[in-house]
């Protein structure tokens, strides 16, 4: 492995701050949770995924507490047709009948990849079994490119276990029993269909000067990339990971500075095909899956360059950022929103203190 960066201190405290006993908040008015703003299936499919890192490495029971908080918020979203709800109100209604494609998506690749770690007990990964089956009717008919990827991501966490190809429904004798119930197959036909599809889209979108899946470089990019290395090592297909390669590099001659540090494309304007990248609002949850898909990278070539861009990434945090300010609050252990012309946004909201553990665990404790 490439040379660790020296890690700092995780203080998981304010995740559980951040939580009641229905999920995480969305917003915070500082440090303080904004209960006005609710709660999303979005941040607590995210908080799932850094809950079970946090479990797998302390096997504490508080972060198993958390664990089964989140999944019950996620398994609450889920309709009777198998998509997701996203954005409840503080009374616990949902406000809306059916959240984005990409909230289904994200909300695979935590069940996915709760599933994925051994140490979870059984009947937790039942749950999530249970509900990844619900959702796969939606996941062939998925159109956003990031919903895909997620899925993707998702449903290869799922397969990479040793019982993969021997899934069944946990509940033989109830009447809905599906003798092809997440049977491996199945999985991996529909996980080479989504990668296919990604694969496609890149041909047929990129140019000279331009290799991207779309025409603009917006929120969330590095799932692309690290979604087909995923699908590449699953499915043996060499396209699939040399798609990921030529992307996940046009990304980071973007992304990172002549400085050196990563600098994520603004989210007050993004980057058009052909124009300038925004500058400012860099935002945490950037730095956390472009680290995640230069992590996959390296372990799926071995080429140390890809290490190194990762832990620029967790730098970026710590203060090797563009604004030469750490976004970590050392006595809370809360993550400020992100980096504005002016200087930091000193809310600390849940989608950012899940990045920052997420990257922390991915870097350190894996």
């Amino acid at each position: 492995m490439g040379e660790l960066t020296a890690a700092k201190p995780l203080i998981a405290d304010y995740l559980h701050r951040l939580s009641d006993d229905t999920g995480i908040f969305q917003h915070t008015k500082f440090g303080i949770p904004d209960r006005s703003k609710g709660y999303t299936s979005d941040d607590n499919a995210r908080a799932l995924i850094a809950a079970v890192m946090l479990y797998k490495s302390k096997r504490d029971i508080k972060s198993l507490d958390l664990i089964h908080t989140y999944l019950s918020f996620i398994y609450h979203a889920q309709s009777e047709d198998g998509s997701f709800k996203n954005f409840m109100d503080y009374n616990r209604v949902f406000v809306e009948k059916t959240g984005s494609e990409d909230c289904l998506g994200r909300c695979l690749w935590a069940l996915g990849y709760t599933l994925s770690e051994p140490s979870v007990p059984d009947n937790l990964h039942n749950t999530c079994r249970y509900m990844i089956n619900q959702a796969l009717p939606h996941v062939q008919n998925l159109k956003s490119p990031r919903a895909k990827a997620y899925s993707i991501i998702g449903l290869t966490y799922m397969m990479e276990t040793p019982q993969a190809l021997t899934y069944k429904f946990p509940f033989p004798n109830e009447e809905q029993e599906d003798p092809a119930f997440l049977a491996g197959n199945r999985i991996s036909s529909i996980i080479e269909g989504l990668a296919m599809e990604l694969h496609t889209q890149y041909q047929g979108n990129k140019g000279e000067n331009w290799h991207w899946f779309e025409d603009s470089i917006t929120y969330g990019n590095a799932m692309l990339p690290w979604a087909l290395f995923k699908a590449a090592k699953l499915s043996h297909t060499v396209e699939f990971q040399k798609t990921a390669k030529e992307s996940l590099d046009f990304l980071a001659s973007i992304t990172f500075s002549i400085e050196g540090y990563f600098k994520p494309v603004g989210s007050h304007g993004w980057l058009e095909r052909g124009g300038v990248a925004a500058l400012y609002d860099e935002q945490p949850i950037e730095a956390c899956e472009m680290l995640l898909a230069c992590f996959e990278a390296y372990k799926t070539l071995g080429i140390n360059t890809y290490f190194v861009q990762a832990s620029l990434c967790y730098d970026w945090f710590h203060g090797y950022n563009s604004r030469k300010e750490s976004l970590i609050d050392e006595r809370t252990g809360g993550c400020y929103d992100g980096i504005h012309a002016l200087g930091l946004n000193l809310n600390q909201g849940s989608e950012n203190i899940v990045s920052y553990c997420m990257a922390h665990m991915v870097l350190h404790d894996e």
